[in-house]
């Protein structure tokens, strides 16, 4: 990677290690930018120690059989190429699901306390299913995602104040200035082929070459592809199958992802391990279907009705037909947008922590996306053509008094405005749809009375 992208994670990390003496695991997809956030972190340190226990596959053997904490740190001093700093070294053990006993020597090493240590691994959603419950107040875990529109936008020389301006018209519920929203529908539209990948996006800034682009995209596509078939060898023609049908599952009129499309018998217990692969290995989001758009939406949840989406939104550009990256950018008419901006719109969702949803309901109609924010229901429908106020199916919901939802947005490509509970918001400003920051933390019972 030739040029340094500016990543919220590392000011993440940051705070991590100023305000916790805990490890830090960073998790997701291949290819994200997780090694090189956590290289940058260590140039805070007197000392970086980096182990990679897929190149130094003889480093595993340090953690098997060692007694304690102290057995630990004799061995690591022998193998590190550093000298190790008191109380000044950061430790990072890369690929830690080529040493899964990485998960019980942290807690020692945390607790004998001479120096910080961080993690990170590919798959691990896939080999290392119980990871998260392990090391209990002792180990973070952080997932990383591609660049979210923010981040994109940041990367391609938009000023914070630009980003804060836009932020401020989205608070106030008021237009953007129509120059400026003119050239964020332009950045969007970019986003929409060149993706997050770290690799992807430092091309495109390199090179402005957008067949440059969609070669980097083609290896990340063959990598994961050579994942399915490395750590599912029983599977792997089944997800890899999923895997392809992604693009025009999604090209279709439901955007559903049907079973059938993969055999006609198809059943889907038959294909579950395949879709939880692709899921727990990052490369796949499933947007699952709810019946009631009532608070937790996680118990509406359908388990067999879901929406299967790219990880990466220039991924799936990639996956589509040649030549239409320059189609997409031009705003093509031939070009079936809904399926490319639901995408992206997901992405942003998840790459914020919100769990998205979808509704639908043969009287009331489907929504895109339904997230539970701050406690309530949100419904977000995403329009690409010009008729973005023909929804039937939002104003059923909205006029329903059983769910008592207080506000929805629409996603579209004009500028922004509101009718009624109804806002109508350019599509980039997905960015700004986050949980807030200001939400009550502490809450002290009142006993009075009670002693």
């Amino acid at each position: 990677m030739t040029l340094m992208l500016k990543r919220k994670i590392d000011s993440y990390i940051r705070n991590y290690y100023n305000t916790t003496r805990n490890a830090l695991l960073i998790t997701g997809a291949r290819q994200t930018g997780k090694t090189f956030s956590i290289r940058e972190f260590g140039k805070s340190f007197k000392s970086f120690v980096e182990i990679n226990f897929v190149d130094m596959p003889e480093a595993v053997e340090v953690f098997r059989g060692a007694k304690s904490s102290a057995d630990v740190l004799l061995r690591l001093s022998a193998i590190a190429r550093v000298p190790l700093v008191k109380g000044d070294t950061l430790i990072f053990f890369d690929e830690v699901q080529k040493c899964p006993e990485i998960v019980t020597v942290i807690k020692f090493l945390v607790e004998e306390g001479s120096f910080r240590y961080i993690l990170s691994g590919s798959l691990l959603g896939v080999e290392l299913k119980d990871l998260r419950s392990e090391p209990v107040g002792y180990m973070g875990v952080k997932d990383m995602y591609p660049l979210d529109f923010e981040e994109f936008v940041m990367c391609m020389g938009v000023g914070e104040n630009v980003v804060a301006a836009l932020r401020n018209a989205w608070m106030n519920r008021m237009p953007v200035d129509a120059f400026v929203h003119s050239k964020m529908m332009e950045l969007f539209r970019l986003y929409l082929v060149v993706g997050g990948m770290p690799a992807a996006v430092c091309k495109y800034i390199d090179s402005n070459n957008l067949q440059e682009v969609m070669n980097v995209q083609q290896d990340i596509i063959r990598l994961y592809k050579r994942d399915i078939a490395q750590y599912d060898p029983d599977d792997k023609l089944q997800i890899e199958e999923i895997f392809n049908l992604i693009p025009p599952e999604l090209n279709s009129k439901n955007k559903r992802f049907i079973l059938k499309n993969l055999n006609e018998g198809a059943k889907f217990e038959r294909y579950q391990n395949g879709f939880l692969w692709l899921k727990n290995a990052g490369v796949a989001l499933p947007v699952y279907n709810v019946e009631e758009p009532k608070v937790p939406l996680l118990l509406a949840r359908s388990r067999n009705l879901f929406k299967l989406f790219q990880s990466d939104i220039g991924l799936l550009a990639a996956q589509y037909a040649e030549g239409i990256q320059l189609r997409i950018i031009m705003g093509g008419k031939d070009i079936n947008f809904g399926s490319v901006y639901e995408n992206a719109v997901a992405q942003e969702l998840v790459a914020h922590g919100i769990e998205p949803y979808y509704y639908n309901n043969k009287k009331r109609g489907e929504l895109d996306f339904v997230v539970e924010l701050n406690g309530k229901v949100l419904p977000i429908e995403v329009k690409s053509g010009k008729d973005y106020d023909l929804h039937r199916a939002l104003s059923n919901i909205m006029d329903c008094e059983e769910y008592q939802l207080e506000e929805a947005i629409v996603l579209n490509n004009d500028n922004l405005h509101v009718n009624g509970r109804i806002i109508y918001a350019p599509i980039y400003m997905v960015m700004f749809i986050e949980r807030r920051s200001d939400a009550p933390v502490c809450y002290k019972v009142d006993l009075s009375g009670l002693v």
